[in-house]
């Protein structure tokens, strides 16, 4: 017996795919677990390494540490929400109301002088951590600011790139 047509004929949601196949699960897992080397980091050796630091590095340390942790906490926050929908926990319009609680912000790059200051273990998790934050801003993108079948379906494809290319080639402005 085959599927009904309105079924099959469908588009395929991508992103929500990404979100809850093996690459989700390979973020999750890599996101939980810097979570717990920064941790582990701040709370032990990193807390040694601030003390013999000059005093603006030391601030530095003290600024960067902090919107490390932030950055993390979005993160783990944001896997946790998507993991909750992937398990059945959650909705998915549950989760998106949820998600409005979870503040996912662009990096804001850092002063590159008070980063080169810092101890490189402090410097690594900083890159780490905005890998897997661009990871998880573009999946989030994908997810919850993608159309929605019912949009993409009402769409004129081609209107929409006319009207970018009557953006693109406007002279009267």
């Amino acid at each position: 017996m085959s599927e009904p047509i309105e079924k099959k004929d469908r588009p395929v949601h991508l992103a929500a795919r990404m979100a809850q196949g093996e690459q989700f699960s390979t973020l999750f897992r890599e996101g939980m677990a810097l979570v717990e080397a920064t941790a582990a980091y701040l709370d032990g050796p990193g807390r040694s390494e601030a003390k013999s630091l000059a005093r603006p590095a030391a601030l530095a340390y003290a600024t960067e540490s902090m919107r490390l942790t932030t950055r993390l906490m979005q993160v783990a926050s944001w896997l946790l929400l998507q993991r909750a929908v992937n398990e059945g926990e959650l909705t998915f319009d549950q989760a998106k109301t949820e998600k409005t609680k979870v503040k996912l912000s662009i990096w804001d790059p850092s002063h590159e002088e008070s980063v080169a200051s810092l101890p490189s273990r402090l410097q690594g998790l900083i890159d780490t951590t905005r890998s897997i934050h661009e990871q998880v801003l573009r999946l989030d993108q994908l997810i919850y600011n993608a159309k929605t079948p019912e949009k993409i379906e009402t769409e004129n494809p081609v209107e929409a790139q006319m009207g970018l290319l009557r953006a693109a080639f406007d002279t009267k402005r």
